[in-house]
């Protein structure tokens, strides 16, 4: 799938005299923002990255992005789907 995004003439000319990579930095940016807004979970943004794991941390660590912690609310709502699992019948 492909996402064009139309830029001024002049801009795009002079970005990617900044950056000649100007595709792949778009493309990452774009990514990180919808892992941002958890629109991407990590195993999709690494797919889209096409980078492991580890590198998919160290793309989030240099766009500043820290992955959410997990909360008492969120282990309690994991306890209670795990309980209602492993109670169903099978």
């Amino acid at each position: 799938m492909s996402v064009i995004v139309e830029l001024p003439r002049a801009i795009e000319e002079r970005l990617r005299r900044e950056n000649p990579n100007l595709d792949s930095e778009a493309a990452e940016a774009c990514a990180v923002e919808l892992f941002r807004q958890g629109r991407l979970s990590h195993f999709d943004l690494s797919a889209v990255l096409g980078v492991d794991r580890l590198e998919t941390d160290a793309v989030l660590k240099r766009h500043g992005v820290e992955e959410r912690s997990l909360t008492g609310d969120d282990v309690d709502a994991d306890c209670a789907r795990l309980r209602e699992v492993l109670d169903s019948p099978r």
